[in-house]
């Protein structure tokens, strides 16, 4: 959607910081909340700021007691035998495994996670986690904790970002995209034990003692594609969803640990 459609769509005047947080305040976003935000910028409507009078707002509902938490993925910086979306030649994926740089937590931007997680990432006070596919951002009292020892094999499971937020007992926000956003649920995928549950492997250029190395490690293949069913069966199964307008993009605001409890067991009943 172009700006100039985003202006058109935008009837009752520009959404402004002030407003984004009252909203955010009204569907149940707490001072002191530990939230991990997926979020659409163009869903808003046009805001005056842009991506940071969003990520300001946020950190105004949860006050200087609130963790904001954000995916970070760099996707980019993975195996080029894998890319789809677009492929490259065969014969180029040795000169891409040698001559990709390595992650870097403040010189890798994020791929495909939209304007408001880019510029949360670049924000004074903020810390990443050291995946260099799969890591988090972080801003507030857990930050440190909750992007600590993200270690490099499954990137969404035990020793990742959100199973601290879970540990936590943070929120998720859904700002205008759905369930097949939520990463939250791939450590529920992690933790289930199911049919088609499919162990690979996945390669990274990353900085081993200073020196930068192609490593591979191993992880789970997603199954995204299930998510907005989970999500509905969450739902009717009178799970804890909040739901509202904010700006004008429809929001849900759910309690995480409640979320991937019932996705493990979901996924462990409902085979694909």
């Amino acid at each position: 959607m172009s700006e100039k459609e985003i202006i058109a769509g935008t009837a009752q005047g520009p959404i402004t910081r002030d407003k984004l947080a009252a909203d955010l305040r009204a569907l149940g976003v707490e001072d002191g909340m530990v939230l991990v935000v997926h979020s659409s910028l163009s869903a808003l409507g046009w805001v005056s700021g842009g991506a940071p009078a969003v990520v300001l707002a946020l950190e105004d509902a949860l006050g200087e007691r609130g963790t904001l938490v954000m995916p970070a993925h760099s996707g980019d910086l993975s195996d080029p035998a894998d890319w789809s979306n677009p492929p490259v030649p065969e014969d180029w994926f040795p000169v891409i495994r040698e001559t990709m740089p390595a992650f870097d937590r403040d010189l890798t931007p994020t791929r495909g996670m939209g304007a408001v997680p880019e510029i949360f990432r670049k924000q004074r006070g903020t810390v990443r986690s050291s995946h260099p596919q799969g890591s988090f951002t972080a801003r507030g009292p857990l930050a440190e904790v909750i992007t600590a020892a993200h270690q490099l094999e499954f990137a969404f499971g035990e020793n990742s970002p959100l199973a601290r937020v879970y540990d936590a007992e943070g929120w998720i926000l859904l700002l205008g995209v759905g369930q097949e956003s939520n990463t939250s649920l791939h450590l529920a995928e992690y933790r289930a034990d199911f049919s088609g549950k499919e162990e690979i492997q996945q390669g990274a250029p990353v900085l081993v003692e200073g020196e930068r190395k192609w490593v591979t490690f191993r992880e789970y293949a997603e199954h995204s594609e299930r998510f907005p069913e989970i999500g509905e069966a969450y739902q009717r199964s009178g799970g804890e969803v909040r739901t509202g307008q904010v700006g004008q993009a429809e929001a849900l605001l759910i309690p995480q640990r409640e979320l991937v409890d019932f996705a493990v067991q979901w996924l462990e009943t409902n085979p694909a």
